[in-house]
């Protein structure tokens, strides 16, 4: 993937001049590996406005960096920020978003600061990371097949949760994107639920949240099921929120603004009466982290509109949910990535409701 990461960072390169700045001394992991697919717990990159890079890295990654990186100078460093700020020339830019200030007062306290640039960057995928995402889907949405037989009364959330994650290591995963959430009954009303011995029962709504990781890239997927028959107060929340995803869906597109996408969701949800409880966004971009720009919500006073602006080839999740406090609530989600002539879905579950 040499090619490719030259490529990013030649990308980054570009939008050094409108920063006023010759170099950017890249510090966080996450923006490392992106950039020379170098996956480590402690090193730095140094990209000047050419596009040229050298990585520091201690003698733990040494060999792989040299393996993997064989495009740019390898230096074996375990202050790997203040060796490639010694070397970099003219006017070099730090990551104020990551870089603590004891860090950076210790290189000096003068060099310039960029927040999010590399970020910013990384909204686009290129094709070699869709398909890294692509095959996560997959592995999310054959796990959750062959783990949904199991969801029968007595099985506790835990147990749920445990066979999910082991199922998406056995197809291939790297290992689990993100602790799985998995709510049944009342706990539905828990966004973020954390999973517990309770035991599934008849008349239960149960929402799993969960995806794999696959090649360090992110899978995200929601699905809500009963079960035994739904109660028609479980009924027609289901439908209303499978509507609302729909909307989302189709509103996902190259220009469209993420609180434009947000509202398709939301307005039906509010219309509905239940806007109170849905108060978190509708979803947010997907890649190297499960959380990455841009984030699909309510615009912010002081937002930028057309920094909130989709493109082409970016993923993101599409995720409404509401949230009945102690009855229980329904979430929907895919992963899917915007094109051009309309939005590829990457997670291909069903969203009928199954009743188990």
């Amino acid at each position: 993937m040499t090619s490719t990461h030259a490529l990013r960072r030649e990308r980054l390169a570009a939008l050094l001049p409108a920063h006023e700045v010759d170099a950017v001394l890249v510090t966080r992991d996450v923006n490392v590996r992106y950039l020379t697919g170098l996956a480590s717990s402690n090193a730095a990159v140094l990209v000047t406005a050419d596009g040229t890079a050298t990585l520091a890295t201690d003698s733990r990654y040494t060999e792989t960096a040299r393996r993997l990186c064989s495009d740019v100078e390898v230096l074996q460093e375990r202050d790997v920020a203040a060796s490639l700020a010694a070397r970099s020339t003219g006017r070099t830019a730090v990551e104020a978003h990551h870089m603590s200030v004891a860090d950076y007062f210790r290189l000096g306290g003068d060099l310039p600061r960029v927040s999010g640039l590399v970020e910013s960057v990384r909204r686009v995928k290129d094709e070699e990371e869709i398909d890294l995402i692509r095959t996560a889907c997959a592995l999310t949405d054959q796990a959750f097949a062959e783990v949904l037989p199991r969801l029968r009364p007595g099985i506790t959330e835990r147990e749920v949760a445990r066979a999910l994650e082991t199922r998406m290591i056995e197809l291939g995963a790297d290992k689990p994107a993100f602790d799985s959430i998995v709510a049944s009954g009342p706990n539905g009303s828990i966004p973020h639920h954390s999973p517990t011995d309770r035991p599934l029962r008849g008349g239960d709504l149960v929402t799993m949240d969960f995806g794999a990781l696959y090649g360090g890239y992110h899978a995200d997927m929601t699905r809500t099921v009963a079960i035994g028959e739904p109660a028609a107060w479980q009924r027609e929340l289901y439908d209303l929120v499978r509507a609302a995803q729909r909307a989302g869906r189709h509103a996902v597109r190259p220009g469209a603004l993420t609180h434009e996408v947000d509202a398709a969701a939301r307005d039906l949800i509010t219309a509905a009466g239940h806007g109170d409880c849905f108060g978190h966004g509708l979803g947010h971009g997907v890649g190297l982290e499960i959380h990455e720009v841009p984030f699909l919500a309510p615009p912010k006073p002081d937002s930028d509109a057309e920094h909130a602006r989709l493109e082409d080839r970016v993923p993101v999740t599409v995720e409404p949910g509401v949230y009945l406090p102690g009855m229980g609530g329904v979430r929907i989600e895919d992963t899917l990535v915007t094109r051009d002539d309309g939005p590829e879905l990457l997670t291909r579950t069903t969203k009928e409701l199954l009743v188990l």
